[in-house]
């Protein structure tokens, strides 16, 4: 018998064929878009933007592809994925409708609004956590659209990184997380809000409840129904993982940096190897250590830039992060940030 003799090279190439993909990267030309919709009908995995942070998507009609997913994030199976849809008609192919629903997605679709209704049969339990709802949006991203157009099907899209960590905002971000996990990214710069989509969950139309705020507001919501809404609270511990969750992104601790992060209102005597994330752009300190979230403090702009710079202030080496909170009055986008902001200081289990 013969003797085969591999070289080095040749027992790493084989390595990587087995256990690494290889990701390209894809400008949104009209070819390009082509190409990805045809890979999602095909059940591979492609990561989407959209205007609140960048989406893994794949056919949420296929419990293969969708398994894709959670292997690719290392998500946990009790915590259920977003479908992605471009209007009211097709999001009525896989869920119960009522008439609260649909008068706040005639207001706020497409844009960031994910609401939790009743499933229907055609939508596979582990898009759900095996739980009878689904959480369903129709995101405003140009682009996005026009892929679940030429895709003609419905996208799962969590978040486009590994389970747990800060959210990305960009096609880098991406890359970072999950390059060599997934074949394709659809690059289109960086996302517009820069948080999560709002979670109004609906399977009671007498009393909605907000189950993540994000950048519709519960003022706007509650202007819209005519009524109060209630908010939600985090679900943890072992009955979260028997039940599975009603509802992504409501884990007490999520969107996390790897560094031990802390909440301050003071940033006074700050010990050593502490970066320091500023509100604004703080008059009289700088150093290598010290990030703004904004020149002026917008909100728009914070929301807009807390992700990135949890990233580049995580990635930096420091021993422990500070951030400054967002005023609790301070209204609009206030209450995302602050509940992005306490989930990633939250202290693991």
């Amino acid at each position: 018998m013969r003797q085969i003799n591999f070289k080095p090279e040749h027992l790493l190439r084989l390595f990587c064929r087995r256990f690494f993909v290889k990701t390209r990267t894809y400008s949104p030309t009209p070819a390009n878009l082509r190409r990805l919709a045809g890979a999602l009908q095909r059940s591979e995995l492609v990561a989407i933007p959209t205007e609140t942070v960048y989406g893994l998507a794949a056919n949420a009609l296929d419990e293969i592809a969708c398994r894709k997913i959670f292997k690719a994030k290392g998500r946990p199976s009790h915590d259920p994925l977003i479908v992605h849809v471009l209007d009211l008609a097709h999001a009525e192919e896989l869920a119960e409708f009522n008439d609260i629903a649909r008068r706040l997605v005639r207001k706020f679709w497409p844009g960031p609004l994910t609401i939790v209704l009743s499933k229907k049969n055609s939508v596979p339990a582990i898009v759900t956590a095996g739980r009878d709802t689904v959480a369903i949006r129709s995101p405003a991203h140009a682009v996005t659209r026009r892929l679940l157009e030429l895709a003609g099907i419905p996208l799962a899209a969590p978040s486009a990184n590994l389970f747990g960590y800060v959210s990305p905002t960009s096609a880098g971000h991406v890359r970072d997380g999950l390059g060599g996990k997934i074949p394709s990214i659809l690059d289109c710069g960086p996302c517009t809000i820069g948080v999560e989509s709002t979670i109004v969950d609906l399977t009671d139309p007498i009393s909605p409840k907000i189950l993540r705020p994000g950048a519709v507001t519960a003022e706007e919501l509650e202007k819209a129904l005519g009524k109060k809404i209630v908010r939600g609270s985090a679900q943890r511990g072992k009955r979260a993982e028997k039940t599975g969750l009603i509802a992504p992104g409501t884990l007490p601790q999520h969107y996390s940096p790897r560094t031990p992060l802390v909440i301050k209102h003071s940033f006074a005597n700050p010990p050593v190897g502490t970066g320091e994330i500023f509100l604004r752009k703080p008059a009289g300190r700088r150093g290598a250590n010290v990030y703004w979230l904004s020149r002026r403090a917008s909100l728009a702009e914070i929301a807009r830039n807390l992700y990135r710079v949890l990233r580049q202030a995580d990635q930096d080496g420091h021993a422990r992060l500070w951030i400054e909170a967002v005023p609790e009055n301070s209204g609009g986008l206030a209450a995302a940030i602050n509940d992005r902001v306490r989930r990633a200081a939250a202290k693991r289990p």
